[in-house]
């Protein structure tokens, strides 16, 4: 489990110690001010650390270096330090549950593509993290892996990452039940089971009575769901794994994201750590009633601008501490509209 990170000078974040829950973690705040940075940043610290061979210094600098460059895609690793003028030095740290898990690195503005491995793990993670963008993957299968592997492309590492996990086999014997057991709203809500042509490798949806419809011609909100049902079948989603979610809310109209926000805290109950990146008070007012029902460990770090343009960082452990929360001052914003309108119509 990811216990906290400590960010220094890294793009438009606040420098700091973010501490996370063991379950739930709600990343919220208006455009431009780091929600999916430090979503993918913290994935891709995890993922280095789950899939790099060796746990050396020389490997884990060079295996750091790439994955950072590769899923943020800047022109050079130094891009990655926070702007201002002259040079600075951009830290990161991740404190974990097992201690012998913990890993700094660092680079500098002029760094090109060398990272300094401050704190070498001494353990590695048993369990990969997954990351879901806002645009749906299943439709690229099979072919983007093969593109992305051979050809210079301008897409980040960890769609490509996310490719090869949606390939994954589908799991069976007993954590096959516990799967089927959190697929059962998202099948329900899809109508159909995700299933893969083993000649082709392509995706479809299982429709009952009806046969297969190519991934292509569903819905993409339903697309979106069928890429979690698919993690979950796979098993990556089981047991201890990571979940990292921008915006789950696209594309989904709000009876689908209530079935999204169900099997969210389904997850978190099964012991995954999820952190999502999200606009939609629709989908954080949903998490917070399921998570009145049934408690779940949660945390909320709202990004927010002070009068001098600069970003702050907020974090509590419920959406009812958050002050500052936008999706909620808009839509409040838009009641007032509606009553002055009101108001004149009936002047």
């Amino acid at each position: 489990m990811l216990k906290s990170a400590r960010l220094k000078n890294f793009g438009p974040l606040p420098s700091g110690e973010y501490k996370f829950a063991a379950g739930l973690n709600v990343v919220v705040g208006e455009n431009g001010l780091g929600k999916t940075q430090l979503i993918k940043l913290l994935y891709t610290l995890l993922k280095v650390q789950a899939d790099s061979k060796e746990l050396t210094k020389i490997a884990l600098q060079k295996d750091c270096a790439e994955k950072l460059v590769n899923v943020f895609r800047p022109d050079s690793l130094g891009r990655l330090v926070t702007r201002r003028q002259g040079h600075d030095r951009c830290e990161l740290g991740l404190s974990m549950k097992d201690s012998k898990q913990n890993l700094s690195v660092s680079f500098a503005t002029r760094s090109s593509s060398s990272v300094q491995v401050d704190y070498l793990p001494e353990k590695a993670l048993v369990q990969s993290p997954a990351f879901l963008p806002t645009r749906e993957l299943l439709t690229l299968c099979p072919w983007f892996g093969p593109l992305y592997d051979n050809f210079d492309v301008p897409f980040e590492e960890s769609w490509r990452d996310t490719v090869s996990l949606l390939g994954n086999p589908a799991l069976k014997g007993p954590r096959a039940t516990i799967a089927a057991e959190l697929l059962m709203p998202l099948e329900e809500a899809m109508g159909g089971k995700v299933v893969v042509d083993t000649a082709s490798k392509r995706f479809y949806l299982q429709l009952p009575g009806e046969g297969k419809m190519e991934m292509p011609l569903v819905a993409e909100g339903m697309r979106k769901i069928a890429m979690l049902a698919r993690l979950i079948s796979t098993g990556t989603l089981l047991e201890q794994g990571y979940l990292f979610w921008d915006e789950p809310e696209t594309n989904l109209n709000p009876r689908l994201i209530r079935k999204i926000a169900a099997s969210i805290m389904s997850l978190c109950r099964q012991g995954i750590q999820v952190f999502i990146a999200t606009h939609s008070f629709f989908l954080l007012k949903e998490l917070d009633l399921l998570s009145r029902k049934q408690p779940v460990p949660q945390r909320y770090i709202g990004l927010s601008l002070d009068d001098a343009r600069q970003v702050q960082c907020e974090q509590v452990d419920s959406l009812a501490e958050l002050t500052c929360l936008v999706a909620l001052d808009e839509e409040l914003a838009q009641y007032d509209r509606e009553m002055e309108i009101s108001h004149d119509a009936a002047g």
